[in-house]
């Protein structure tokens, strides 16, 4: 049956209008309400939770000792664990010259942002101790960190606070030989499904990474370095990675990095890179996320969100934008 002649121009309308919509479904990028709101996205995968910070109005929430203290100046990265009884921060403290010894320091908090110094400092007196990295796996603490004449080591502990030198990291090249003798420093660890992944500069020159099942003998992934200085200005001249982490699926690393010429004075920025297989990495676009010379960053989840810590001269502390 024929509907009423009268209906037609109304269903001639429908019509059109639904060819219409039919079209704006089809095209990429077509809203059927062009004023609605649309949501931003931070290119490349990378979260705004990772890389959108803003300093706290009170840093330094930590800063190195009064003149004449055994650390009165404290250099490169400290590392902050939170458990169940609070935040625990290691940190390199010396005398503020260049050759004086690299001491291990300690300091607790309840909250993250105040501290207390642990009153038999430095906790390791006999060794350098720099720029180190913590990773806790059953009651064990594994330290990882720069000796002297930035040789990567480790040491161990059952109480955060006794520290037993392990030694010196044995790291090889894919055929097993050693790597070539001179720097290998910012050791950086991560461990999954039994493995460890050990990340480390030379010279700053690049991110190498060997992998171990036994913490004695490290073997190179590959003897290319993952990624290297440059090409952009904050970071073609010096890199050093200080914490990779595990975030919906994928891999993040944050980066320390300079442009500056030799002999120039070095100004430091914090960076991201991300990875899908720890092995190929790409950076951030909006690197640096913290520029001034704010460096050896590393994030501390708080129980809701990530807050980010800069570490070498002062430690300070960033909180999500917007949060």
């Amino acid at each position: 049956m024929l509907p009423n002649r009268s209906l037609w121009p109304l269903l001639g309308v429908l019509i059109l209008l639904s060819a219409v919509l039919l079209t704006l479904q089809v095209q990429p990028g077509a809203s059927a309400n062009s004023a609605a709101p649309t949501t931003t996205t931070v290119p490349f995968g990378f979260p705004a939770e990772l890389v959108e910070f803003v300093p706290s109005a009170d840093n330094p929430v930590f800063r190195a000792g009064e003149p004449g203290q055994w650390d009165q100046k404290i250099r490169e990265r400290g590392w902050i664990l939170r458990e169940a009884d609070g935040y625990h921060l290691w940190y390199t403290g010396y005398d503020g010259t260049k050759t004086g010894t690299r001491l291990l320091g300690y300091a607790t908090s309840p909250d993250g942002l105040h501290w207390t110094r642990w009153p038999d400092n430095p906790l390791v007196r006999d060794h350098w101790v720099e720029d180190m990295m913590v990773v806790k796996q059953g009651d064990t603490y594994y330290m990882f960190a720069e000796g002297a004449h930035d040789q990567a080591q480790l040491l161990t502990s059952k109480d955060r606070v006794h520290w037993n030198l392990e030694g010196k990291l044995d790291v090889r090249m894919t055929n097993h030989e050693p790597i070539k003798p001179g720097p290998y420093g910012t050791p950086t660890v991560w461990v999954e499904n039994g493995l460890w992944h050990l990340f480390y500069e030379r010279a700053d020159l690049g991110i190498w990474l060997a992998t171990s099942r036994d913490l004695k003998v490290w073997t190179n992934v590959q003897d290319e370095p993952l990624f290297v200085p440059g090409p952009d200005a904050y970071d073609k001249r010096m890199i050093a990675l200080n914490q990779v982490i595990k975030f919906r699926g994928e891999y993040f690393g944050f980066y320390h990095g300079t442009g500056n010429a030799p002999g120039e004075k070095q100004i430091w920025t914090t960076c991201v890179v991300r990875s899908r297989d720890l092995v190929h990495w790409e950076k951030y676009p909006g690197n640096p996320i913290v520029a001034n010379d704010k460096s050896s960053g590393f994030v501390v989840f708080d129980g809701q969100r990530y807050r980010l810590y800069t570490a070498h001269n002062q430690v300070d502390v960033y909180f999500p934008r917007g949060k």
